[in-house]
């Protein structure tokens, strides 16, 4: 019989520490240690944000995308398609925008999962990002070899140091040029977050003067020509609705890279105002540079005449402007540049924030003292990042970088639903001090005192046995809708996508969670959100517009979208979390800095950390 309690204690504890959730890092950070060595520099302004977002946004893809969508799904819609696409990030925008003014730490996604789901979600969402930035850093340097050759007139023009070499025997295709791209950028990130965030900011703008070239002269010419591209008898629409919306799927991930802004919240002086300043006019940027783009290159030829490997540069030379191919190969290192130093800023920030939860080993969490920025763990992930350019071919990996973008998106909204309805009632207040000194029984022996009393004496009285009634009651209700919500997308967007299923048992399926999710909807809409999110992390921040309709139809685009990748890829992905999940469970779990917290009540907590020596 022991045995059995035995186990099932067990079990409790391991299901336990999966949901168990943290506080709002920066609120808690000066009180908690004093040391001032663990803070990053706080030197960034709006302006280098949406230097650092544009940059990592507008990627080399978007000079080939263009060409491709357009053939294949839209036809001349092609802006259509990108303004859809900028709409449905615009929705994770203001997710992130909420989360991020309101809990303005390193670790992005990552850390508001965290706070609002749980530290079993958190991990796998910050592993997730680890595929993002670490993979995605090392395919975005592979697309440097081919753009470089093009200069020097080929790729056997280039000179030997820098081509690509196959190694005998093995069949490896090495790539030195993409190795000494992601060496030369982390050690310009190893110099500190203003410089790197000026050197972004130059890179970035080549890369929109290129793109705004590209539009000037595009349209130029094809206000000469009159437009040809649009003359045509199939019509603005040649593949509907149905082509328009794939396309938008499509070209929704050339809209990826505004969540890097999110990562660098512990260096923003003013986080409150510029964080959603700058994933803001980032996205808005990039979204009006892009449909400007597609109107003009889709007016500029018949959509079906792009080249699909070098769209812009064929239209430009149908045209018989072959110079400007030189211009584009220069807008497409830069941007290829602007993408990896975003990548590359931001995967040692969430190893950072992972470590210093005790997730990661504290080797990650030190933080240089003279540069302000965490250097060994930027020249750990930079040399992993180059040997995995140097020796793998990263292309199909590519897709697996776009899954882990879209697990973090769909992770972003379900918190801002959690933080407006069931947000964290207790407050830990962790052993973490035992970690950052070892003078602490004391003070912990104090701590628990001061908990007791604030208890005891606190001033608002404890809710009427009625009204408690209530709100455990609606905190129930809303969990569940939350929950219920997440079912009927998953529900909703597998029978959206399996199209080899029969009809009856899809439109079943279809039918059954479309119901589950609007109930669970108008629950939620017909529910007072809670009062405790005003006492939840710092105030005055970007509040996200229509919860919960908001988030609601963000994690429908993004599961659809997860979804709608192939198997293959989600084979791959599958296998890059399971690992993941078992250095969780055989480091992670037992070193969190959460094992041995207690919980208070959110209405204490702001007098015991007045009382912090």
């Amino acid at each position: 019989m022991n045995e059995n309690g035995g186990s099932s204690k067990k079990c409790s504890w391991g299901f336990n520490s999966l949901v168990r959730r943290k506080q709002v890092d920066s609120v808690h950070l000066k009180n908690d240690h004093g040391h001032h060595h663990h803070q990053l520099a706080k030197k960034l302004t709006a302006f280098d944000l949406v230097a650092i977002g544009v940059g990592t946004t507008i990627g080399a893809g978007v000079y080939i995308l263009v060409g491709t969508v357009a053939r294949e799904h839209t036809g001349p819609a092609l802006a259509v398609s990108f303004f859809i696409a900028g709409v449905a990030a615009a929705l994770s925008a203001c997710c992130y925008a909420e989360l991020a003014s309101r809990c303005p730490s390193a670790g992005s996604a990552y850390h508001y999962a965290y706070i609002c789901l749980g530290e079993g979600i958190a991990w796998l969402v910050g592993w997730a990002l680890v595929l993002d930035y670490t993979i995605g850093g090392s395919a975005i340097a592979r697309g440097i070899s081919p753009n470089l050759a093009s200069f020097f007139g080929g790729l056997d023009k280039l000179p030997v140091f820098l081509a690509r070499q196959t190694i005998p025997g093995l069949g490896i295709v090495v790539d030195p040029c993409a190795a000494l791209l992601i060496m030369i950028v982390t050690i310009l990130l190893c110099f500190g977050i203003k410089e790197s965030s000026l050197v972004q900011a130059i890179v970035t703008s080549v890369n929109v003067c290129t793109l705004v070239f590209i539009i000037v002269v595009g349209g130029y010419t094809a206000f000469k020509t009159g437009w040809v591209g649009y003359d045509l008898s199939s019509g603005f629409f040649p593949f509907g609705l149905k082509g328009i919306l794939a396309g938008a799927a499509v070209v929704f991930f050339s809209y990826i890279g505004f969540d890097t802004v999110t990562s660098t919240a512990e260096e923003v002086k003013n986080p409150q105002r510029d964080l959603p300043l700058g994933i803001g006019i980032a996205l808005l940027i990039c979204c009006i540079l892009y449909m400007l783009l597609s109107v003009v290159i889709v007016g500029l030829v018949p959509y079906y005449t792009l080249d699909p490997d070098t769209p812009i540069s064929s239209a430009f030379g149908d045209s018989g402007m072959q110079w400007a191919a030189y211009i584009l190969t220069t807008g497409a290192i830069t941007a290829l540049c602007a993408s990896l130093l975003g990548s590359l800023l931001a995967q040692p920030r969430i190893f950072m924030a992972m470590a210093r939860d005790g997730l990661l080993p504290a080797f990650f969490a030190e933080i240089d003292p003279r540069t302000q920025v965490p250097v060994k763990n930027t020249i750990v992930i930079g040399v992993l990042a180059a040997s995995l350019a140097f020796f793998m071919d990263v292309s199909q990996l590519s897709e697996m970088v776009s899954v882990g973008t879209l697990v973090a998106f769909t992770a972003v909204a379900v918190c801002v639903l959690v933080l407006r309805y069931v947000p964290p009632y207790g407050v830990p207040l962790p052993s973490s001090s035992q970690t950052w000194t070892d003078k602490n029984e004391s003070r912990l022996q104090t701590e628990r005192f001061l908990v007791n009393d604030a208890i005891e004496s606190s001033d608002s009285p404890l809710l009427g046995a009625r009204d408690e009634k209530y709100f455990g009651k609606r905190r129930k209700i809303a969990a569940w809708s939350i929950v219920l919500v997440c079912i009927g997308v998953l529900g909703l967007s597998s029978a959206a996508s399996a199209e080899r299923l029969p009809s009856l048992p899809r439109f079943t399926m279809c039918g059954v969670s479309a119901a589950i999710l609007l109930g669970s909807l108008i629950t939620l809409g017909c529910i007072d959100e809670d009062d405790e999110r005003h006492n939840f992390g710092h105030q005055g921040g970007f509040l996200c517009p229509f919860v919960p309709h908001l988030p609601v139809l963000c994690i429908l685009i993004n599961t659809y979208l997860i979804i709608n990748i192939g198997v293959g890829t989600w084979i791959r992905v599958l296998i890059w979390l399971l690992v993941g999940s078992m250095i969780y469970l055989f480091y992670g779990r037992s070193h969190s800095l959460l094992n041995n917290a207690g919980y208070v009540p959110m209405t204490c907590t702001g007098k015991t950390t007045d009382h912090h020596p």
